[in-house]
């Protein structure tokens, strides 16, 4: 039986409830085996993260453990220099080529898609699971992306395993309000950040000693 597998990149500074409510919803509504959670080196169409590499990949650890639906991946941790998506694509699928790969966007992240390197290949190497919060707006979605999304658009999950790549399917989740950004200007504020991470993370943080500064 073909797996499918649900990949979730990010920086994860530090990674929260609402990363992982994401990967949870995008699993039980595009019918993924396992979701891996890819904390990245270096982003690179973003500031640079406040936690080095490896305390953001013992974060990711950290929370998915305990639920086997979900698995920090190290890939591009290990990799190193910047951590560019389609590289990462080229290894999982060099790794795993029979498995289905199902990228998982936000739409904000979807309306960027033609900024990133090699945008053109993504599609050649996995599918995408497009995840929009209720209500949201794509008026303003760039043409290109929008034929794309109508060429290779699918309405039934079963796709993501009847083919390896080439797919996008877009789903509504339930949106919780919750960013890294806001965790960090908490800590810094000493306000509680409890409940908006799990407590193993929350506990790390403290004996990391990390974001106490606002900057």
């Amino acid at each position: 039986m073909t797996r499918v597998i649900g990949l979730l990149g990010g920086t994860f500074d530090p990674i929260h409830h609402g990363h992982l409510r994401l990967a949870l919803e995008c699993a039980a509504m595009a019918g993924l085996t396992q979701t891996h959670l890819i904390p990245a080196h270096l982003p690179p169409l973003r500031a640079a993260p406040v936690a080095s590499a490896a305390q953001r990949l013992r974060m990711v650890e950290l929370a998915t453990a305990g639920d086997d639906s979900l698995r920090a991946d190290t890939v591009e941790v290990a990799r190193g220099g910047t951590s560019y998506t389609v590289d990462t694509l080229m290894a999982l699928r060099s790794a795993a080529p029979t498995d289905s790969l199902c990228l998982i966007l936000g739409q904000d992240a979807f309306l960027k898609l033609r900024a990133w390197r090699r945008w053109e290949q993504i599609l050649e190497l996995a599918h995408l699971v497009i995840a929009a919060r209720p209500g949201q707006d794509d008026a303003d979605m760039d043409p290109a992306l929008r034929q794309l999304q109508e060429r290779h658009g699918v309405t039934d999950a079963a796709a993501l395993q009847r083919h390896a790549v080439g797919g996008i399917l877009s789903i509504t989740i339930p949106a919780l309000d919750i960013s890294a950004t806001r965790i960090r200007l908490s800590i810094a504020a000493g306000r509680s950040v409890r409940f908006l991470t799990p407590e193993p993370v929350i506990q790390f943080i403290q004996q990391e000693a990390l974001y106490r500064n606002p900057a």
